[in-house]
């Protein structure tokens, strides 16, 4: 930890408190209190095997908090294995009961501002980028789909039938043409809340350029799209066309969710099954997608 905040030009004898954060699922965080009173956030990546994109992911993060304006830390040094920022006050939205349709609306309005930037192709950030999303689109799916079948992962459908079910549905990104950047994290656990609204937006290291509604996955994780959720995005509605695109986003988060437990080495049964019956309902969604 030293060394980080050396590098960061933070002086190690500052600190004068460090625990660990718990609620991630990947990298190690842990929060510091520095004698002035100010607090910081330490991010380490694992050594461990992973999935084929989560590859300096640390930079990926680093480099979002950097680009997007919202209600985001602040990068106070960042390395190929760690991201130093400061600590967004609030706490994690899953962990405070009964807030309201008013906060759904104004995490919209955030999320509309989060997609004013753009960039100059499609994929994620630390890879080389594609000029057109069903190009880029493709090369993450069959990234996930390898990775499934190189830790033996069950798939609902053999890697091969989905990739060329998703090839099949190509037709229906051609629309996208403005690489926006997109956080693809936006569960409630990485949306923190102070008082009664929305304070931070976290854990941006799954970030990459493409279809903001892609966003929306995990922004609805596990449900159906809501009204406020819209009306604060300025959508109204999604249409046809961006629901089917929806479907295919959540195969997409799907086959991350399932084959990851592999190599983070997960063994609950009951999370597996889950994530394999909303996977497979996805699935068939988007067979009748077209």
């Amino acid at each position: 930890m030293e060394g980080e905040l050396t590098a960061s030009g933070i002086d190690p004898a500052a600190v004068v408190t460090a625990e660990e954060i718990g609620g991630g699922t990947y990298n190690r965080a842990i929060r510091l209190v520095l004698a002035a009173g100010r607090r910081l956030v330490l991010k380490i990546a694992p050594s461990g095997p992973g999935l084929t994109y989560e590859h300096d992911l640390l930079a990926t993060e680093a480099e979002y908090y950097r680009l997007a304006s919202g209600p985001l830390p602040s990068v106070m040094g960042a390395g190929p294995e760690f991201l130093l920022m400061t600590e967004v006050p609030g706490e994690p939205w899953n962990r405070t009961p009964g807030a309201g349709p008013h906060l759904r609306r104004e995490l919209g309005a955030i999320v509309a501002r989060l997609h004013e930037t753009t960039g100059p192709g499609f994929g994620y950030l630390q890879d080389p980028l594609h000029p057109t999303w069903p190009s880029a689109f493709r090369a993450m799916v069959d990234a996930v789909l390898a990775d499934a079948v190189r830790y033996g992962v069950r798939l609902p459908r053999p890697a091969a039938e989905i990739a060329h079910l998703v090839r099949r549905r190509e037709p229906l990104l051609e629309p996208v043409t403005t690489p926006v950047l997109v956080h693809f994290d936006l569960w409630q656990g990485n949306i923190l809340l102070d008082g009664d609204s929305v304070s931070g937006i976290i854990d941006a290291e799954r970030a990459f350029w493409g279809d903001p509604v892609a966003e929306f996955v995990s922004l609805t994780l596990f449900h159906d799209l809501d009204a406020p959720l819209l009306e604060g995005y300025g959508a109204g509605h999604f249409d046809a066309p961006a629901r089917r695109r929806l479907t295919l986003y959540r195969v997409y988060l799907g086959l991350i969710m399932l084959v990851e437990m592999v190599p983070r080495q997960d063994t609950n049964a009951d999370r597996e099954r889950f994530v394999a019956a909303w996977l497979a309902s996805n699935l068939d969604s988007a067979q009748r997608a077209l």
